[in-house]
């Protein structure tokens, strides 16, 4: 039976939308390039139809726990097309919805046009590894791709922990497990608590919400697990103070202990408008837990970490403004673009006048 919501999530993946909202008192608004966009010929939507829209494609035990929760994450797939992330929320009393495409084909490191670099994190044996920047930026689809990568190449036991579930991985070399929350298990800290006995060579967490989920993570890392996991932080320096910040003054040493010995690489990313408009461009800041590194995040001086990236490029680290002046002066984004993404732009117009 086709559900009334497909026909615009159709739409939008036929536009090449990357994100699709449903809203009261609103026609569909697509995400393109990174700009919304209302769509012509459709008129506002009342409260009644958004709720009639997703509704019926939500269980009964998924309508009970929106109706406890007020918010509620799921998967959708139409088949041959794309999957869909959906958040489903209140606002103003009102339902809203905010859907993500995510592609039904999970691209390689090299299709995706993704850091060389990622290739050998992914042959990495233990350790931590987060993927981090804003919401929207691809980071689920740097992390898939790195899976896919372990997956065709190593045979390994691979469990991910995720809510819901976005690319779908088959095995090739690897078995993969995959457990969405609130279908597979009650939640984060449930499934990380159990993880370890699952004897699992790697574990992907769709993200870390919370310092018990944090804890446990660097837990599995430490009992010798390849741990990858997502955060909300722009860059590497805020990544490792968030990582310690989160929890409290007197479990900070250990903490920041605990995160050096088993960091591995944090992998920044942000996506930028092409300037020829037929889409967007991921730039990265990459870096790799070299002993400098590790030092530094055990001794506090996390203000240090910005030199030791920018100095080093043969272990295959790199600044984000560096990436981002890269694409710039290969022509793919236009300067003002650029420059709205980097950290430091003064450093950034100086280095582009220096050549």
């Amino acid at each position: 039976m086709v559900a009334e919501i497909d026909k615009y999530l159709k739409e939008v993946v036929e536009r090449r939308g990357s994100d699709l909202h449903l809203k009261a008192d609103e026609p569909p608004i697509v995400r393109m390039q990174g700009m919304l966009k209302r769509l012509d010929g459709y008129k506002p939507f009342s409260a009644d139809e958004v709720k009639e829209l997703i509704f019926p494609i939500m269980t009964d035990e998924q309508k009970e726990r929106f109706k406890r929760d007020l918010e509620l994450d799921i998967a959708y797939e139409l088949p041959g097309m794309a999957r869909f992330r959906m958040n489903v929320f209140l606002q103003r009393g009102k339902v809203g919805v905010a859907v993500r495409v995510i592609p039904l084909v999970v691209k390689s490191i090299d299709e995706w046009g993704l850091p060389e670099i990622l290739k050998k994190i992914a042959l990495f044996s233990q350790g931590f590894v987060l993927v981090t920047g804003p919401t929207g930026v691809g980071k689920s689809t740097t992390l898939a791709a790195i899976i896919e990568e372990i997956n065709v190449k190593r045979k390994k036991h691979i469990i991910t922990i995720e809510d819901p579930i976005e690319y779908v991985l088959d095995d090739k070399e690897s078995v993969i497990e995959q457990r969405a929350i609130g279908v597979d298990t009650y939640s984060f800290e449930e499934a990380l608590k159990r993880v370890v006995r699952q004897n699992p060579d790697v574990i992907m967490v769709g993200e870390m919400r919370d310092r018990e989920t944090i804890s446990l993570a660097l837990n599995a890392a430490e009992m010798g697990a390849l741990v990858f996991a997502t955060l909300h932080t722009p860059d590497a320096p805020q990544t490792v103070d968030r990582i310690v910040d989160v929890f409290d003054p007197e479990h900070q040493h250990q903490i920041r202990l605990q995160f050096a010995s088993t960091v591995r690489a944090i992998i920044s990313q942000t996506l930028l408008r092409r300037s020829d408009g037929t889409g967007r461009i991921a730039a990265f800041e990459i870096l790799i837990g070299t002993k400098g590194i590790t030092s530094a995040i055990r001794e506090g001086k996390v203000e240090q970490i910005y030199n030791m990236i920018k100095a080093g490029q043969k272990y295959g680290m790199r600044l984000l403004d560096d990436s981002l002046k890269e694409i710039y002066l290969r022509g793919y984004v236009d300067y003002e673009e650029a420059l709205s993404k980097v950290s430091n732009p003064k450093a950034f117009e100086s280095s582009l006048a220096r050549g």
